[in-house]
């Protein structure tokens, strides 16, 4: 913009910039930014239209004469670095030669083995009498440095490095950061990008909200949390950094490795990424901190008086960077520096291998040090650091900075000799040939600085270390009045659950650690009564005062509030949840989360986040809130969920409900607390609860244990006949199938017993087990299915009908005796009542008693006339097109 304003008078303008060049020197530079910051309000004030620029020039933002000089022993370090890069490298090639199809990655640890040495060498706390560890969000490709570090360490032994990417005998190392499959190593899986970023901003944030709520941690915790350039792209990675901005999320640090390479190419070819960044970050608030060029550079940006050099680092754009580190000094010298006689003869005293070794701020540990040290001390924001590194460094052209270096996990001998000669790893040709690893003796005095280091910062990381409290959960008699009947009065699942919710944090033991969490309906969901009760959690309380403070339930916020509330934001709202329910690994505190949303939004909208808290051990419940595709009726397409329950399956350790009524729920919540608190199950529950009104019966006697299988008999037929049936449902399509019921018996003399199906996804599992031990083990007593128990002496054929897609009831079809029919509601939404969706979806009362009497008839028990009677007198529409067509 400056410069497209010609100077009209450059005396005046020089008179200006000596005038802030004195303040600079006398006064120094916070002086200085805030004459300038002055100077351009009181010009807006009179009119003058300055437009905000969100970025710097293309520099470190530490002047060398700034920077805080790094301790330690240099050379020691560099050791280490070496090391660690070296064994990183020759773990993927040995993995790759004992088999080709195991792949892994090299070039990204490349890049940011200085970003991690650094932090492990000065500035990482684990967990200790002191200090409750910070917390370290390891970018996922750089997996294999991780490991590496830690051989050295010696926590790891070389045969556990050979077993890399080889996990089914359980000895591997997961190819990237598992805690379910390395539960004393890692904290956190990051390789789904994109996901680390936001789970790491909501972890700051839930820290803070610990503190508040008494819950407090000893030691000045930091989240760092490592992303790639290209990573940045994925919406979730910049998609909360406005919440730590607005926040003033201090102890939250992002380092972004800037090695401008992502997958395949560029991350922007054509632009800067780094600027681009400093721009996103820096207008929503945060300090942004650039350690763009090494030391090396120090000297050249000293002698640039007018600006020249700096003006050439800003046009060249990233993919010239690129391509100058995968050339030579003397391709740098003629593109880079050639551009400018005065910029040649800048360089005309360096050889063109003085050039070469010119680095990235990244690659240079001092440079990152001052970045750390000045994040770490930052007060008030959170902060990045845009750091900029080379893919593939110190690889030369096995994979530095090529566009294929992503794909890199093969060596040759030669490239092998190659990175041995340029981090001076002591191995013989045949050594480094082989990618032997490397790990100098215990006693050598590089490895007793590195153990000194981390011993002096509390231990070594990462390193995940649960803490072991069992809580002593409330018996099932707390909840005595959703165990009875309701009478007539009518409530939903949805104010059942609010009810349970209510009693939970009254208890004395547990409910300080009940943390209920809603991303914006909590009025739908009935939980505004909350609001006063317990509070909205606020780091700075409330402001203001509430539009509704003259009600009841007013809108209260509080430093101390137990409520997390997220606005319109589901990912954000799973991240909270996250947080709490990892809480017990990684903060020393068991919390009980309970996040309660719209079911359609919920493991459709975050499924990846749904899958990444079964890898990270999460213990909570999610629940679903007006679920079901025909109970949120005036909604439509968009907002009903028929397959909720399909998606929650897919994660191993999600064990799912659909319940109908208040005691059903009761008996789940009271089981699952005892399950993941009591005993202390990494699992975590999916219950889905309904909207609409009805009354509850009180519990049969003796339900509970099939309540929690997922199947028991909540009625049985008044007599046994030929015409007998089957019914089965879940969730409010179950009335729908008692309902059947009794138009069975009243209309067509047909005999039903009725049964509760609150998981079909719990009775596959215990299907799916109890054949594989058949399969497995032929010549011993065969196991039976709980479903094939049930319903082994049943008479008749069995429908089932749900609110959810056939194939969520159809999953069990293997294990159930006789003919199995299945309704469900596979299409489309639409908006419209209760009674025409459950029609027009075919799982209403009417179209339950048509697939009875169908079954019978195709059982030979009555004509199919009987059949065609039932379709005209319910005034079913047999000629319609299906639901799901398209």
């Amino acid at each position: 913009m400056a410069e497209q304003i010609h100077d009209q008078d450059p005396q005046e303008t020089r008179e200006w910039l000596e005038a802030l060049d004195g303040v600079l020197e006398n006064e120094g530079a916070e002086r200085a930014h805030y004459l300038v910051e002055k100077l351009i309000d009181h010009a807006r004030a009179d009119g003058v239209n300055i437009p905000y620029t969100a970025t710097t020039a293309y520099i470190n933002t530490i002047p060398a004469h700034l920077e805080a000089k790094s301790p330690g022993n240099h050379t020691f370090e560099e050791r280490i670095r070496s090391y660690t890069r070296w064994n990183a490298a020759a773990m993927v090639v040995r993995a790759g030669k004992i088999n080709p199809d195991l792949g892994g990655h090299i070039t990204s640890f490349a890049s940011a083995a200085t970003l991690y040495d650094v932090g492990w060498n000065h500035f990482w706390h684990a967990p200790s009498e002191n200090h409750g560890g910070d917390l370290v969000y390891f970018q996922g490709h750089s997996a294999p440095g991780m490991y590496s570090r830690a051989f050295l360490e010696g926590r790891f032994s070389e045969e556990q490095l050979v077993k890399f990417r080889q996990e089914v005998d359980g000895a591997g190392l997961s190819s990237y950061p598992h805690p379910w499959l390395m539960p004393d190593f890692w904290q956190f899986p990051t390789v789904s990008m994109g996901l680390g970023p936001l789970m790491a901003i909501y972890q700051a944030r839930f820290m803070k909200y610990l503190d508040d709520r008494g819950f407090k941690q000893q030691g000045d915790r930091k989240v760092w949390c490592f992303c790639g350039d290209g990573e940045m792209d994925e919406p979730e990675s910049l998609g909360a950094i406005s919440l730590a901005g607005r926040e003033k999320l201090d102890n939250l640090i992002f380092v972004i490795n800037c090695n401008l390479q992502r997958l395949d190419g560029p991350v922007r070819g054509n632009g800067k990424i780094i600027q681009e960044l400093e721009g996103d970050f820096r207008g929503s608030g945060w300090n942004v901190v650039k350690v763009v060029w090494g030391s090396g550079w120090d000297a050249l940006l000293a002698k640039d008086k007018n600006g020249l050099l700096q003006k050439r680092m800003m046009e060249v754009v990233d993919g010239e960077y690129q391509t100058y580190k995968s050339k030579d000094g003397a391709y740098v010298r003629k593109h880079f520096f050639g551009a400018y006689p005065e910029l040649l003869d800048m360089v005309s005293n360096m050889s063109d291998d003085d050039i070469w070794r010119l680095t990235r701020g990244g690659n240079d540990p001092h440079k990152v040090f001052a970045g750390y040290k000045a994040a770490s001390e930052h007060k008030g924001q959170p902060t990045l650091l845009l750091v900029k590194t080379v893919k593939g460094y110190g690889m030369g052209a096995a994979g530095e900075s090529q566009n294929v270096a992503h794909q890199t996990k093969k060596l040759s001998g030669d490239d092998l000799l190659h990175l041995r000669d340029r981090f001076r790893i002591p191995l013989t040709d045949d050594e480094a040939r082989a990618a032997t690893f490397y790990r100098p003796a215990a006693d050598a005095p590089e490895l007793k600085y590195m153990h000194e280091r981390r011993q002096s910062l509390g231990g070594y990381l990462p390193s995940r270390k649960p803490v072991n409290e069992p809580l002593e959960t409330p018996a099932l008699d707390a909840f005595k009045t959703l165990l009875e009947s309701s009478g007539e009065r009518e409530m939903s699942t949805t104010m059942a659950f609010v009810r349970i919710l209510s009693t939970l944090v009254k208890d004395k033991t547990l409910g300080k650690r009940i943390v209920p969490i809603v991303p914006d309906e909590s009025r739908t969901f009935g939980m505004e009564g909350m609001f006063r009760q317990l509070g909205i959690w606020s780091h700075v309380g409330q402001l203001y005062e509430p539009q509704d403070a003259d009600q009841l339930m007013f809108y209260k916020e509080s430093t101390t509030g137990q409520i997390l509330q997220e606005g319109i934001n589901e990912a954000g709202a799973m991240a909270d949840w996250i947080a709490a329910a990892t809480a017990y690994a990684n903060h020393g505190v068991t919390m009980i989360p309970f996040y309660i949303y719209y079911s359609m939004f919920g493991f459709q909208r975050i499924g990846d986040l749904a899958w990444a808290a079964g890898d990270l051990r999460a213990r909570g419940f999610l629940v679903g809130g007006t679920a079901g595709r025909t109970t949120l009726n005036g909604e439509g397409l968009q907002h009903q969920d028929g397959h909720g329950h399909l998606f929650a399956e897919f994660v191993p350790n999600c064990v799912s409900y659909d319940p109908t009524f208040a005691y059903e729920l009761a008996v789940i919540v009271q089981h699952g607390m005892k399950r993941m608190y009591q005993d202390q199950e990494n699992i975590y529950y999916y219950l889905s609860v309904m909207n609409e009104n009805y009354a509850h019966p009180a519990m049969p006697q003796g339900a509970e244990a099939g309540i929690i299988k997922g199947l028991y008999k909540f009625r049985p037929a008044a007599s046994t006949g030929e015409l007998h049936v089957q019914l089965m449902g879940s969730g409010t399509i179950f009335r729908e199938v008692i309902a059947a019921a009794d138009l069975l018996k009243n209309d067509f003399g047909v005999e039903a017993d009725i049964w509760s199906a609150p998981s079909f996804n719990e009775l596959k599992r215990d299907g799916m087990a109890a054949t594989r031990h058949n399969m497995l083990h032929p010549l011993a007593e065969p196991q039976v299915p709980f479903v094939t128990q049930c319903l082994k002496d049943a008479v008749g054929p069995t429908i089932v009908a749900t609110d959810y897609k056939r194939t969520y009831a159809d999953q069990i079809r293997e294990y159930v005796p006789g003919r199995y029919v299945v309704l469900g509601t596979d299409g489309f939404g639409r908006s419209d009542g209760r009674s025409q969706l459950r029609s027009f979806f075919e799982v209403d009362r009417y179209h339950v008693v048509v697939a009875a009497l169908k079954a019978l008839a195709d059982e030979g028990k009555l004509p199919a006339a009987k059949v065609a009677e039932a379709i005209a007198k319910y005034g079913v529409n047999a000629d319609r097109p299906a639901p799901w067509t398209v």
